[in-house]
């Protein structure tokens, strides 16, 4: 376990990242899935996290949303601790109440949806807005069908989950994490579940992310053009570490580190 105390209460600077990662492990008994990691995400920008499967790539998601704890460092969200909240000018393990006032920050897609299957796609935006932000419903209601518009959606708006398509309950789950206004969004292998003729439907709506819309992004990947065409920086995952990291154009162009160049070889002989 790393010495909290060595942390910073907050992380200054002009401009502080607003992703850090701090010496951050994380481990299931013997096994070592991150190994003290330290990664910076600047506001703003597109990072694809790629690498063989066990390489923690997920794990630095589920991390960031809170949904398992870490073992040690700390997590940092637009220089405030994440992971740990400040107790008598220390850095203490965060309580339920500061983890869910931090996490409205960040808003993750996941690989399977996880739509409400009872709410229609209008409904399943507006309920976090409601809910946990205390939007009235109008208000609720014209920022998720703004959304659904961005997202090609609003013409199912009244549909449930059921009846769409994979693509289309994916589009939806964007708009839904979208309307929590997050500062921070995850994707987490978004288009594996997807047939292969509706993936560039949810790839277009991440690209019109990146373009139009100055969010900060983490994504998780096994799509290496798509990684390559939309990241401002690309990290290869070995190992529960960043074995290399760089522009999308130098690390598939040409990678330095002999596992990263294993890993393309491979991935290329497997397309």
């Amino acid at each position: 376990m790393n010495d909290v105390s060595a942390f910073p209460l907050e992380i200054s600077g002009s401009p502080a990242p607003m992703v850090s990662f701090r010496k951050v492990t994380k481990s299931y008994g013997a096994l070592t899935v991150l190994d003290e990691l330290d990664l910076d995400i600047a506001a703003g920008e597109m990072v694809s996290i790629i690498g063989p499967s066990g390489s923690g790539k997920t794990t630095v998601l589920r991390m960031l949303m809170t949904l398992e704890q870490i073992n040690g460092g700390v997590i940092y969200v637009d220089g405030q601790p994440l992971t740990h909240m400040p107790k008598n000018g220390m850095l203490v393990p965060a309580s339920q109440k500061h983890l869910r006032k931090r996490r409205a920050d960040i808003g993750m897609c996941f690989q399977h949806f996880n739509l409400f299957p009872h709410m229609t796609a209008l409904e399943n935006c507006m309920e976090g807005p409601v809910q946990v932000l205390g939007l009235s419903k109008t208000e609720a209601r014209e920022r998720s069908e703004e959304l659904l518009e961005m997202v090609g959606m609003i013409g199912k708006k009244d549909q449930h989950p059921s009846r769409l398509s994979g693509g289309q309950q994916q589009r939806v789950a964007i708009a839904r994490a979208l309307a929590m206004r997050p500062k921070v969004m995850l994707f987490d292998e978004v288009t594996s579940a997807l047939d292969p003729e509706v993936i560039g439907e949810v790839t277009n709506v991440i690209r019109k992310l990146v373009s139009e819309h100055n969010l900060t992004m983490l994504m998780v990947t096994h799509q290496m053009g798509f990684a390559r065409d939309i990241s401002d920086r690309v990290c290869f995952f070995y190992g529960g570490k960043i074995e290399e990291q760089g522009p999308p154009a130098e690390l598939f162009g040409n990678p330095k580190k002999e596992r990263t160049q294993q890993f393309l070889s491979a991935v290329k002989e497997a397309i």
